[in-house]
This record gives C-alpha cells, structure tokens and sequence, in this order.
C-alpha cells in the first residue's frame, strides 16, 4: 500500500509540476487553487509512504516520478526538445526508479 501511495504522490506531483505552466500562463485563482490542491495531494500521499518506507528511497522515487512525468509531458504537451540524449537520460531516471523499488 505504501509503494502505491508513493506512485499516487508522484502522480499528483507531475500535475503539481503541469498547473505550474497553467497558472504562469492564464494567472487566474482558479489555476493557483489547482496548483495547491494538486501539490497538497501528493504531500498528502508522500506522507502516507514514509510512515512505511525509508525516507531516502521514498524522496528519490517521488522526485523521480515527478522530474520524468513533468520532462515527458513537457515534450508531449509543450514542444519541449525530444532530443535522444534527452529521452537517454529521462529513461536513466525512471529505470532508477523501478531499480529503487526492486531493492528496497
């Protein structure tokens, strides 16, 4: 349950990290109430995860989630650079991930 938690929070942060963009672009309430619900969500479920998991793996699978969900939808969504060395490195991120998930 914890490990799902901490996907959840990652999740949750990634969209954090998405209502950033919105609300730099459209600057209306709506858009910070988003910003805070979103990232007060994920802190929500980060919490739930470290009453289990050790809290150096937890924070770096939680960064990891959210640095590669927001670099990808970044590509996807904004017209961000889908360099390969770009894409190598975000794939690095997310097979430490999974490796700090298979240790721990």
């Amino acid at each position: 349950m914890a490990w799902i938690s901490l996907i959840v929070a990652g999740l949750f942060e990634v969209c954090g990290v998405l209502s950033i963009n919105r609300l730099h672009r459209d600057k209306s309430l709506f858009s910070l109430v988003q910003l805070l619900i979103f990232f007060g969500l994920s802190f929500f479920f980060l919490s739930l995860a470290l009453e289990v998991l050790p809290m150096g793996t937890t924070y770096a699978v939680w960064t990891g989630i959210g640095a590669s969900g927001g670099a990808l939808l970044g590509m996807v969504f904004f017209g961000e650079s889908k360099d390969w060395k770009r894409i190598f490195f975000i794939m690095l991120i997310i097979f430490a991930v999974v490796g700090l998930k298979l240790v721990s």
